[in-house]
């Protein structure tokens, strides 16, 4: 069982790895790509748990309403913020147009 937990988990780390600088993409978005529709919270379980030191672009990955998922008054949510605007991505009203910022995002 652990090997396909691994699976799942290193399909999902790629999917991430690859969304460039200046975008984003969705959880659900995350989990399709990787073959795993429907596994949305898991991507998000997944990256609450990654490790401090990951090279992983964590940041990239945010709600299909266009917001960061995480509590507006936490320090994740600021940093996540702060590394997304740092590689151009504009917030209107505290959240993000997938329009023009998603990866490969399909709204479905």
């Amino acid at each position: 069982m652990t090997n396909l937990t691994d699976d799942k988990d290193d399909r999902i780390r790629q999917v991430i790895a690859m969304i460039p600088e200046g975008r984003v993409s969705t959880y659900g978005n995350v989990a399709r790509m990787a073959g795993l529709p429907g596994y949305a919270r898991y991507v998000g379980h997944l990256l609450k748990h990654q490790d401090a030191c990951s090279t992983l672009p964590w940041h990239r990955v945010i709600s299909s309403t266009g917001k960061i998922s995480l509590p507006v008054d936490s320090v994740s949510h600021s940093l996540q913020q702060q590394k997304l605007e740092a590689e151009g991505i504009v917030f209107r009203n505290g959240k993000i147009d997938l329009a023009l910022y998603g990866w490969l995002t399909h709204n479905r």
